[in-house]
């Protein structure tokens, strides 16, 4: 191997020390550096290189980079099993890792090759390499092109909750569309005289058995309001988790301090554990009062009593029989059922599977109950939320507001202000909630039950 004449040296950078001159001091040719590759690559040891910079001035000075020119960065000749080509960041906006990876792997074959060292090996590792990481040039994209779709991609429209803002305009103007034709379909049926003896025969609602409890008692009213507290908590907190891509803090606990996640997700989960811990004595007390049957199907008939209440619901005509202090109709029978003893358990099964008290190291554990099973249902289950939250407050202010406010939230058969009271302050409370759950507000209360740090 000879040296040229245009031998090309390390290239220099900052002193190491206040005034010193550029490191490194030395200035030994690339042959030097192939020499030393030739002699150490056989025997496994990995040895760092720069490639050359740009060529010498007859003065022997080192041309400077203008800002537009790509040296090379640091190389690695690695043993068998390890990576051959060091790439660090990008030289121009958009592009792929620097050095590309063709030219400067290239050359290093030719020198291993040449040492007559175990170029087979090294040989697969660089087309591997090769084949996961091609150049720009390979890919058929310059830097101006990579900077102009950069700049395309900034130019991306506005989104609402990942959705572009126009697709979710469509989406509200579809949705708003089936509405319509919902509506008009149901007063239809109701108009025809199939319609009319349905209606007739399944009213909508089931009579409940001798010995319902009649009435909302206090006890109710209070899980009600913790239930919606909480859930509005759960609902900021998991589209929060969703939405966060760097973390303002981490908590981790005592007893694992080598674990840690994000202070929103502590927060998502704190608030979960009590939204269970309130469930469970909601369904205790349902239990334990016989308020289960007001809730609970007992009849099959309840099914075409539903279908019945939602097509009068649909067609703006309510329910005749609607006396949610006596009972509910099918339809909220079955939509209440469906809310405590269905969504809410696949809420928590799947965000315990999805939390850290999860057994990760249980390998049979995760085959019989992936984690990707939990995360596709779990967000479904956010929106059902959703959705009948919406719908209930909506029925709720649409089919006699004063007297359902003093069903829920006053415990009484009325029509007097004080439920609607009790509702808006319950509303500024929860509002006030979602307000402050913020970490600067979290932090110290995550700190008791563990260390708070910002990395």
């Amino acid at each position: 191997m000879t040296t040229t004449a245009d031998a090309t040296r390390i290239r220099r950078g900052l002193p190491r020390s206040p005034g010193g001159a550029q490191w490194p001091i030395v200035e030994t040719p690339d042959d030097e550096l192939l020499a030393v590759a030739e002699t150490a690559a056989p025997e496994g040891i990995v040895h760092e290189a720069t490639d050359a910079a740009p060529s010498a001035h007859p003065t022997g000075t080192a041309e400077v980079d203008s800002g537009h020119s790509q040296p090379d960065e640091p190389l690695v000749v690695a043993a068998r099993g390890e990576t051959l080509l060091r790439r660090g960041l990008p030289r121009v906006l958009g592009g792929s890792p620097w050095p590309p990876a063709g030219a400067a792997r290239d050359r290093w074959a030719r020198a291993l090759a040449e040492a007559e060292g175990p170029s087979a090996v090294i040989a697969e590792t660089i087309q591997a390499d090769h084949a996961a990481h091609p150049s720009d040039e390979e890919r058929g994209q310059s830097p101006v092109e990579l900077t102009a779709q950069t700049r395309a991609a900034s130019r991306e429209p506005r989104r609402i909750g990942g959705i572009p803002l126009s697709r979710a305009v469509a989406i509200v103007a579809v949705a708003l569309v089936l509405a319509v034709a919902a509506v008009l379909g149901a007063q239809w049926f109701r108009g025809q005289q199939f319609g009319m003896d349905f209606i007739e025969t399944y009213p909508g609602a089931t009579p409940l058995p001798d010995g319902a409890p009649e009435g909302l008692p206090a006890w109710l009213n209070w899980q009600h309001f913790l239930n919606a507290f909480l859930m509005v908590l759960i609902i900021k907190t998991g589209i929060q988790v969703r939405r966060e891509t760097r973390p303002s803090a981490y908590w981790s606990p005592r007893w694992k301090p080598t674990r840690k996640i994000s202070i929103s997700i502590w927060l998502h989960q704190a608030v979960d554990l009590l939204w269970l811990v309130n469930g469970v004595i909601f369904v205790i007390l349902l239990a334990a009062t016989g308020q289960w049957v007001r809730v609970v199907p007992l009849d099959v008939g309840v099914l075409p009593n539903a279908v019945s209440a939602g097509i009068q619901y649909l067609s703006l005509d309510w329910p005749a029989d609607e006396n949610g202090w006596v009972h509910y109709n099918a339809l909220q029978m079955l939509t209440y059922f469906t809310t405590i003893f269905i969504a809410a358990p696949l809420a928590a099964l799947t965000g315990v599977r999805m939390s850290g008290i999860w057994p990760s190291g249980s390998e049979r554990l995760n085959r019989l109950y992936p984690l990707e099973w939990a995360r596709a249902v779990h967000f479904p289950v956010m929106l059902y939320f959703v959705a009948f939250i919406f719908v209930h407050v909506a029925l709720v202010l649409s089919t006699g507001t004063l007297r359902n406010l003093n069903h829920m939230y006053a415990g009484q058969d009325a029509t007097h202000w004080w439920g609607l009271v009790i509702f808006l302050v319950s509303v500024s409370v929860m509002a006030l909630g979602a307000i402050v759950a913020r970490p600067v507000v979290v932090a110290p209360i995550a700190k008791l039950f563990g260390s708070v740090t910002s990395r």
